[in-house]
């Protein structure tokens, strides 16, 4: 596949990020082409790189919290491991400007799309431990997520919103939040999700709009968090 010279330099550029020079560049490529694209894309990439991030995540959860039980890990590694997540490192990278994609997906801004570069930026993970090992590729997601492990939210142990609001719901003796589908459109990648968030008898209800119905569901879950917090504020015990 030939490249112009502006995407040769994304791609070393993110060879510079992740801190790895592909001896057969070919893998660095598929990892960062979409279906839309091509059908030799990075779809089977994100297989195996999907495995090695969650390993390597792990390890350095564990590693890190020693006095954490299972269950805690797995929730501090939820919060780390996701789309978003993902998205913004992608981003941070400027792997937007190395990917390649259909003209539809051109278009209709699909170098910027969470899921797109999430998916890819798996696939790097997987392009990594092919051009040179599993150990390689660790090291890569060790050097892409150091900060994100020590800066983790500890105090919430991982929890995701949804957990959260359920959660200071229940301290407040609140019924539960209802999540509802306010509108889906396209398919696959080009999926959107528009959810509502509605607090019943509060009165407050918000909306979000994702690439997944997760997302949009985590979305509103954090703005009604945020709104309970400064309109029903949980009052303390009294000693």
């Amino acid at each position: 596949m030939k490249t112009n010279p502006a995407k040769m330099r994304a791609l070393v550029q993110i060879e510079r990020a992740i801190g790895h020079t592909f001896a057969d560049q070919r893998l660095l490529v598929r990892a960062l082409t979409h279906r839309s694209f091509s059908g030799d894309n990075n779809e089977r990439f994100e297989f195996i790189g999907d495995a090695v991030l969650d390993y390597a995540v792990a390890k350095m959860l564990f590693d890190a919290f020693p006095k954490l039980s299972e269950g805690e890990l797995s929730r501090l590694r939820a919060n780390l491991v996701n789309e978003a997540v993902l998205a913004e490192i992608a981003l941070e990278m400027n792997m937007g400007d190395a990917l390649f994609l259909g003209p539809g997906e051109l278009k209709s801004g699909g170098f910027n799309r969470p899921s797109i570069l999430a998916d890819a930026l798996e696939a790097v993970f997987a392009a990594v431990s092919f051009d040179a090992d599993f150990n390689t590729a660790e090291q890569v997601v060790r050097r892409l997520f150091a900060a994100r492990v020590k800066t983790v939210d500890f105090k919430n142990q991982g929890k995701d919103a949804k957990t959260l609001l359920q959660e200071a719901l229940q301290a407040r003796r609140l019924a539960l939040p209802k999540y509802r589908i306010e509108k889906q459109t396209g398919e696959g990648d080009d999926a959107r999700f528009e959810v509502s968030c509605d607090l019943g008898e509060l009165g407050f209800i918000c909306s979000a709009e994702a690439g997944s119905r997760k997302a949009a569901e985590q979305q509103t879950a954090k703005e009604a968090l945020a709104w309970l917090a400064l309109n029903r504020p949980l009052k303390k015990a009294k000693k």
